[in-house]
């Protein structure tokens, strides 16, 4: 960074090292900070960060905690669930699809407080840094941007420790040592990596989960819930419509109850590196599951099959922080078509860590029962077109065969 900011926008979670951050900027650059902490269901209380923020001498005005639960289901969560992203073919995405929400309100706040720079505390071995940082540019290209994971002198978890300590930092008594695994949290998914998770040929302990019960635990009895779509995206559960976030958290109920959404993925990440994560999604991946089952009765055979195949490309672009990037909204523009009746009622039986569909049922419907029964179809469909169906498709197969049958096929 050329010139020192003069204003900063800091992502604040109002934990240590967001805390250390806070000082550090405003000892290094003598610049005034904006703390920004966001709600986006992590299930902790935020007031604390206010109190913090306080504490270290950041006016009442220049703080801004917003309850963000609502957009980020309704524009973010959903509209990635329209498009059953999944990267690795197994990863729901919960930590990479909060990136471009955070960036946008840390952006909006920068415009609206006339903030020169924003702050980020995500490390320089990680997929958050490139993911904040992709989002700030995406939203406005001459943002100065901080990360002090990768400017600042301080080389190891003492350093932190010792800086907080000669500027009063209240430090927890947990955090003087190294804590047993690194967390990140919203409504959508809890993940858990790094110190006892490191070696991926040992099992992640049980107290590493903190969303779901064990699914031996999970009741005997199996429980079903049926899920209303309309275009696409969730909107009632056994018939009771609800906001976004509602719907979510009580699909989290139910998948904590079941101990259904446990993840261990070694995954690659952008910048190069595998990295062991457990992940817990309980109510996207009911959600999920669901969606999937809607569109089985109501997606078109091709356009279900070329969803499948963009979907890859799309959740690659979450992953990596492209949200903000005109494939991203060309592949989501496409997605969003192919939504317009994917509408109806799901219905899944969920026991012991497993989601199973028993039933879907949609006014627009493309199963024909009169087509596709065994009984008498009354001349909905003629059997024998298939003989030529069969033998144009054929065509090909037969010539091919005819000549390796004549010449020998290694020849």
């Amino acid at each position: 960074m050329t010139t020192a900011p003069k204003k900063v926008v800091l992502a604040y979670s109002g934990g240590l090292d967001t805390s250390i951050i806070l000082k550090w900027l405003q000892v290094e650059f003598g610049c005034e900070v904006i703390t920004f902490t966001a709600d986006l269901g992590q299930g902790e209380e935020l007031e604390p960060a206010r109190t913090k923020a306080l504490a270290m001498g950041i006016k009442p005005e220049n703080i801004f905690i917003d309850d963000l639960r609502e957009e980020f289901v309704r524009d973010f969560v959903f509209p990635m669930f329209r498009a059953n992203a999944v990267y690795e073919g197994v990863y729901l995405l919960g930590t990479s699809i909060a990136r471009p929400l955070i960036s946008k309100r840390q952006i909006e706040i920068a415009d609206q407080m006339g903030a020169d720079a924003v702050c980020h505390g995500a490390t320089g071995k990680g997929n958050d840094q490139v993911r904040f940082e992709l989002g700030y540019y995406g939203l406005n290209p001459d943002i100065k941007v901080i990360a002090p994971w990768r400017d600042w002198d301080f080389k190891s978890r003492t350093d932190l420790i010792n800086f907080a300590e000669q500027h009063g930092i209240e430090i927890a008594t947990d955090k003087r040592g190294d804590a047993p695994f690194s967390v990140d949290a919203n409504l959508l998914h809890s993940s858990s990596e790094g110190k006892v998770l490191e070696d991926p040929a040992e099992a992640a302990p049980e107290f590493v989960h903190m969303r779901t019960i064990a699914p031996e635990d999970a009741p005997d009895t199996p429980e079903i819930i049926t899920i209303g779509f309309e275009k696409g995206d969730a909107c009632a559960i056994n018939g009771e419509a609800m906001s976004p976030a509602t719907l979510l958290t009580d699909l989290n109920a139910y998948g904590r109850k079941h101990g259904i959404g446990r993840l261990d993925l070694l995954e690659n990440r952008f910048v190069g590196m595998k990295s062991r994560g457990i992940y817990e999604t309980p109510g996207g991946t009911i959600l999920l599951e669901a969606h999937r089952g809607m569109e089985q009765i109501t997606l078109d055979r091709g356009a279900g099959h070329l969803k499948d195949e963009l979907m890859p490309r799309y959740a690659e672009l979450i992953y990596n922080g492209f949200w903000w990037s005109p494939e991203r909204e060309m592949l989501q523009a496409a997605i969003d078509h192919s939504q317009r009746f994917v509408s109806g009622e799901v219905k899944l039986k969920l026991y012991k860590g497993g989601i199973h569909l028993i039933g879907r049922s949609s006014p627009y419907s493309l199963y024909r029962e009169d087509i596709v029964t065994f009984e008498d179809d009354h001349g909905a469909y003629d059997q024998k077109d298939a003989e030529g169906f069969i033998k144009l498709n054929a065509l090909r197969l037969r010539i091919l065969a005819g000549r390796d049958r004549k010449f020998g096929k290694n020849s």
